[in-house]
């Protein structure tokens, strides 16, 4: 009988993997792309907010126009018309307490001003959305709070840039009295702000945005023309002080704050 010969192989020996550095080719490609990264996110973030400052200039000529068109159709104002009910239907008692999107409104007193300390103020964007000039739909009346108070998108349009509206504000009011404002006189203006559960006017621009939006409309003053901010923001404008006012001919936009302190005040605006 044969023998089976046995062989006997070496031991293999354990193969460990190698440790490889990146190079610095690979190190410098991936700096690139990081930074392509970081450059694509902060300039798509640039291009929204320059959309978002488009849109507050578009929104005021738009709701302008859309109040001036009224005007000829209906003779009368937005929110001051005085037989509105003959035209979407009355609501059941007035003035109204109803909170809800409808069109049943209630007449205003046909003045010719949109008051300030009514429902007028509301009516005003109500009006404007039943005769198609807007979208949406509106209350028509003040939040539950206040007389002058104001809900985004409920019963008052709702800006581009987060948490803002817009509020209709000033039938011929003096300003005088009033140290939050410039002196002078707003007939049927704006407040554009972020929503503060009152009347619009929390901070929502930087000065440089508030400058850009007032030199492309109007005279580029903070206390002057239509274009104005408020004057008891300090930290968005600077000027002489006189009587504890700042005074509009000395005015002028804090350029280097890159803070948000700035809210619009639209005067004259139809």
């Amino acid at each position: 009988m044969r023998k089976a010969l046995k062989v006997t192989l070496p031991h293999a020996k354990l193969m460990t993997p190698m440790k490889r550095a990146f190079s610095l080719v690979e190190l410098s490609i991936v700096l690139v792309i990081l930074g392509l990264l970081v450059g694509g996110v902060l300039s798509g973030q640039s291009l929204i907010r320059a959309a978002e400052l488009r849109s507050v200039s578009t929104d005021y000529q738009r709701y302008t126009a859309a109040a001036q068109t009224f005007h000829d159709k209906y003779l009368n104002l937005p929110g001051d018309m005085s037989n509105a009910t003959a035209f979407w239907g009355a609501e059941g008692t007035c003035p109204s307490t109803n909170r809800t999107a409808k069109t049943l409104t209630c007449n205003g007193d046909g003045d010719g001003m949109v008051d300030y300390n009514t429902n007028e103020t509301f009516a005003f964007w109500q009006h404007l959305a039943n005769a198609g000039l807007i979208e949406g739909r509106y209350w028509g009346v003040a939040a539950s709070t206040g007389i002058n108070d104001a809900v985004a998108g409920s019963n008052v349009p709702r800006g581009k840039i987060s948490s803002t509206c817009w509020y209709s504000w000033f039938g011929g009011e003096a300003l005088v009295s009033y140290t939050d404002y410039f002196p002078g006189t707003i007939q049927h203006g704006y407040i554009f702000g972020k929503n503060d559960g009152a009347i619009c006017q929390n901070p929502t621009l930087k000065p440089e945005e508030a400058w850009n939006i007032d030199t492309k409309l109007d005279d580029g003053k903070p206390g002057f023309g239509k274009i104005t901010v408020l004057e008891s923001q300090p930290t968005c404008h600077g000027g002489t002080l006189a009587a504890g006012q700042y005074d509009p001919a000395t005015a002028n936009y804090l350029l280097t704050t890159t803070d948000i302190t700035c809210t619009l005040i639209i005067r004259d605006a139809y």
